[in-house]
């Protein structure tokens, strides 16, 4: 399976040769889209592809899945093109366009071998293009270059907008966060496991308040609880949350969001459309906006007819005509690469000095995108975490350059650190393995996984009792290292008690190999836990070697038998940070 290009010359006027260059960098080229462009460019010249203001013969159908706003615009488009009489191939270009959103038609797309019933997909983003590449088992993808884009912004109500200092006052995309809430202003958006403009805009989010504090993760994750509590699950659902009068500025007012993030096209089919509720203005970040950049996208291309691609690359160059472009600017988007049209981002909301027409930041790579919705999982999904932590007596090692300290005390630190990110919501258990801890067991449970909010007869909370228990661990005196019995123990455990709409997962710590002569194999261990791991049920082992001595094959083996990852700690110290990146990359996947 592959990303393959259409041929550059019939391309239509998207987003500019900036996009349009990036995608070339992972596209492939393949001789038959080269030899099927070879023989659109002769028919075009040949005119066969021409306009005789007649449809009464045969037809060519063309099936085209669009993005719910732009299919208007294709309609428009397709609709005229009927009544004008475009032929491919001597037949009448019959064009029919549905409207789902992305999230939907990449998850059809993914799964092992999806059929689907159309030729073209034009979704808002290529963020959906690149899910279906990296799942490595949908269909050949044919790349088409770019029909429209559309910046993302935060629009507000006038009222909301005078507070932030609108249009005068610019702000970062860290920044405009940051002074929603200090304007105790709710803030709307869509769903980002669900809409490209979430995730787009909570990933630019990320990328600002690292660029300003590399060493800090607090306002993305803020930011991801903040709009947790106000989020719609689409595009079109979260205007619908605006309230309806020039009110509702504060989070208290029940009647609506104030604030929203939305693309350019969306404020712009709300001002334009005749709505209940006042116009919206718009906010756009100084460091880059995100973009949804529309491209146009063969399906299933290697199995496509000749006549089908032909007919699929007239549509898309008849998309980049002056009349075509004409639509989807009427319909609020961006074309060409040059400035915007001054028509469109006014009546969308934009006013100078705001950066409208500043270049758009670079697209989040697919890594990037991975942990933004990593991140969203699980600030919307409490986790259920099982932490096994290894008590072994090499645990009491020095740690280079840590005044004397031991590896399990820069462990239990760390782990403190990372419970302070948990809310109390969140359910955290605590296990401790050497070797016969418990009779002839290896293991033994310190603290079940309970809610840390939850408090015990004596008033204290579960955070309590787990902080005291982080505390506490202690390396045992000559005790080996009890590896795979345990990591059996622990998972039949977590799988045992999988809690639904939480994100489970069981987090090993160890710095050694398995030491136990007695205890099952790795072999024998791997097999069993591949038999235990439901993918209807999914529990990720994240297992985390640390120090030189750690057996990372062993707990890559391990992990990768269960959906999860394993990762190399020289310093104990950066164990937290670890913790939290792995359980937000397993979340996204």
């Amino acid at each position: 399976m592959g990303r393959h290009s259409l041929p550059d010359d019939s391309a239509p006027g998207g987003t500019g040769a900036r996009t349009r260059a990036r995608r070339r960098t992972v596209a492939i080229s393949t001789a038959l889209v080269l030899a099927v462009a070879a023989g659109t460019v002769a028919a075009l010249r040949g005119d066969l592809l021409s306009f005789d203001g007649s449809c009464d013969g045969e037809t060519m159908p063309l099936r085209v899945v669009a993005s719910p706003d732009v299919a208007p615009a294709l309609r428009i488009v397709a609709g005229r093109a009927r009544a004008d009489g475009v032929r491919t191939d001597g037949r009448c270009l019959d064009v029919r366009v549905t409207a789902r959103p992305g999230y939907e038609v990449a998850g059809e797309l993914s799964r092992r071998g999806a059929r689907p019933g159309y030729e073209v997909w034009l979704p808002d983003s290529s963020v959906w293009v690149e899910q279906v590449l990296a799942s490595g088992t949908g269909p050949s993808l044919g790349d088409g270059g770019n029909v429209a884009s559309s910046p993302l912004a935060l629009a507000t109500v006038p009222s909301a907008a005078e507070k932030l200092g609108w249009p005068r006052r610019t702000y970062t995309w860290a920044e405009l966060a940051e002074a929603a809430e200090k304007a105790d202003l709710r803030l709307g958006a869509a769903d980002p496991a669900r809409s490209a403009t979430g995730v787009l805009a909570l990933a630019r989010i990320g990328a600002s308040a690292e660029k300003r504090d590399p060493s800090s993760d607090t306002l993305v994750a803020a930011t991801a609880k903040l709009l947790a509590g106000h989020a719609a699950d689409g595009d079109e659902e979260v205007l619908a949350t605006l309230p309806r009068a020039d009110s509702g500025a504060e989070k208290g007012d029940p009647r609506g969001n104030p604030a929203l993030i939305v693309s350019e096209q969306a404020a712009h089919a709300h001002n334009e459309g005749g709505h209940l509720g006042p116009d919206l203005r718009l906010f756009y970040p100084e460091d880059g906006s995100a973009l949804l950049d529309y491209p146009y996208t063969l399906v299933g291309e290697d199995t496509l007819t000749a006549g089908q691609t032909r007919a699929a690359t007239r549509f898309m160059t008849l998309l980049g005509t002056g009349d075509s472009l004409e639509v989807l600017r009427e319909h609020g988007f961006r074309t060409g690469g040059g400035p915007p049209e001054p028509g469109v981002v006014r009546a969308a909301g934009a006013r100078a000095p705001q950066p409208y027409a500043a270049t758009p930041a670079e697209p989040p790579t697919a890594e990037e995108v991975r942990a933004t919705l990593g991140l969203w999982r699980i600030t919307v999904q409490s986790a259920r975490l099982t932490t096994v932590v290894d008590a072994s007596d090499s645990m009491s090692a020095p740690v280079p350059g840590r005044n004397g300290q031991t590896r399990m005390d820069v462990t239990k630190a760390s782990l403190l650190q990372a419970l302070a990110t948990f809310t109390p919501e969140d359910e955290i258990g605590l296990w401790e393995f050497a070797r016969q801890l418990d009779g002839d067991r290896d293991y033994r449970r310190l603290v079940g996984t309970e809610r840390l909010g939850e408090r015990t007869a004596g008033g204290a909370t579960h955070r309590d009792r787990l902080a005291a228990a982080f505390t506490g661990l202690a390396p045992v005196p000559d005790g080996p290292t009890g590896l795979y019995d345990t990591v059996l123990a622990v998972y039949r455990d977590a799988n045992a008690s999988y809690a639904k709409d939480r994100f489970n997962a069981v987090v090993l710590l160890t710095d050694g190999a398995n030491q136990d002569p007695g205890s099952i194999s790795r072999k024998a261990l791997v097999e069993e836990l591949r038999e235990l791991a439901d993918p209807q049920r999914p529990v990720p082992l994240i297992a985390i070697a640390v120090g030189p001595d750690a057996d990372k094959r062993s707990c890559e083996q391990i992990a990768a038998a269960t959906g999860g990852s394993a990762h190399q700690v020289v310093d104990p110290a950066e164990i937290h940070q670890v913790i939290l990146k792995a359980i937000m990359s397993a979340g996204s996947r």
